[in-house]
């Protein structure tokens, strides 16, 4: 048996530490900071918000930056129109850059028509000072006040410029202000402004689409959307709103025919946006009319190309609107899918039973309560 090694007389230089060990302590990258934006609480994705705080809580605290939502049109697209507006609406107030597409209507009146934000909801509110009472002194009942921690601090001018909560709230029986709207950057598509080609037999994916994908990869790269490229300047949000795509405005047969000749088109034009946005600080809101589309197996690949995915079923001309049971709500809302984002499993929504509603001109998403 070796004898022990002794270390008297060696300096204490050569000696070896009492806690040698292998492992380091791992540091936690830094999150990038971005006004608007916050980090999830379950994977640390960057999320924004969809201007709808209900449909944040549902998708899991808001759209996680990179990914794409499809909203499934209702029949007469009102609420999913409102929806993108929502969207777009969030992006002005938290200075996002946006990136409107459209084949009918022109980018510029859909933008004069987004919701005017509520400034009131996100200031500090003044404390609320308890009944006087002729027994009490004047020292007591500010000592009493509620909030008082907040008493001392300046009064919000502006909920734009100082909130710092995370989404905000919209009146859509007003339409916001152009001194507002008109301080945010917009790209903008506007189809009949792209003449399109007849597009190859060999391609898949329509000319409209290809035109959409090469304006909007344009505009990831030369406004520095792209995370790999350098940071030359401070880092934004790009928020893309695409409506109605799929319809025969886009040159698309797929809502007009059972078997279209472009059925493929539409898969295609998603699988490249999702890949493009994988790589970008940008969040797209896609809007489909569904409910033309015959082929349900073709819409349920499509759904899975995408992130989030919502459908909105209005009561709307349907005999449910003049059904008592339905009376409090407008429609009813179907989670499709929900993203699968540094995780083994997606958070499901704990209740199915949804609907919405415009309640105080404000949309919202609430639990649908048939009273049984």
């Amino acid at each position: 048996m070796a004898a022990p090694v002794s270390t008297v007389g060696k300096p204490s230089a050569e000696r070896l530490p009492l806690n040698t060990t292998s492992f380091q302590k791992k540091t936690r990258t830094k999150l990038i900071s971005i006004p608007g934006t916050r980090p999830s609480v379950q994977n640390g994705q960057l999320l924004v918000s969809t201007g709808v705080t209900s449909l944040d809580y549902l998708l899991g605290g808001g759209l996680a930056v990179g990914t794409v939502l499809l909203v499934e049109e209702d029949r007469y697209d009102s609420y999913s129109r409102m929806i993108l507006k929502y969207f777009l609406a969030e992006g002005v107030v938290c200075r996002h850059e946006l990136f409107v597409a459209s084949a009918q209507d022109n980018p510029d009146d859909i933008l004069q028509e987004l919701p005017a934000p509520i400034l009131d909801d996100v200031a500090i509110h003044k404390p609320v000072e308890q009944p006087r009472l002729s027994c009490e002194p004047q020292d007591s009942l500010d000592a009493m006040k509620i909030a008082w921690r907040y008493q001392n601090l300046p009064k919000v001018q502006s909920a734009l410029a100082s909130s710092s909560r995370f989404g905000h709230y919209y009146d859509v029986s007003k339409t916001m202000e152009p001194e507002i709207r008109q301080a945010a950057k917009c790209h903008r598509f506007y189809l009949t402004e792209h003449p399109t080609q007849s597009p190859p037999t060999h391609s898949t994916m329509l000319e409209s689409y290809s035109a959409l994908l090469k304006s909007l990869q344009e505009v990831i790269n030369s406004e520095g959307f792209d995370v790999a490229a350098p940071m030359s300047k401070s880092r934004n949000i790009l928020r893309i709103g695409l409506p109605s795509l799929g319809s025969a405005l886009w040159g698309d047969d797929l809502s007009c025919h059972d078997n279209p000749r472009n059925g493929h088109a539409l898969a295609t034009f998603f699988y490249g946006l999702r890949a493009m946005l994988r790589s970008s600080l940008a969040v797209a809101v896609v809007t489909v009319p569904s409910h033309l589309i015959q082929d349900r197996a073709l819409m349920g690949n499509i759904t899975r190309l995408c992130d989030n995915a919502i459908a909105l079923e209005s009561f709307k001309g349907s005999e449910r609107e003049t059904n008592p049971l339905y009376k409090d709500y407008h429609g009813l809302l179907h989670v499709r899918q929900v993203p699968h984002l540094n995780c083994l499993a997606s958070k499901l929504p704990d209740h199915k039973d949804l609907a919405f509603k415009l309640k105080r001109k404000q949309f919202t998403i609430e639990r649908f309560e048939d009273g049984l």
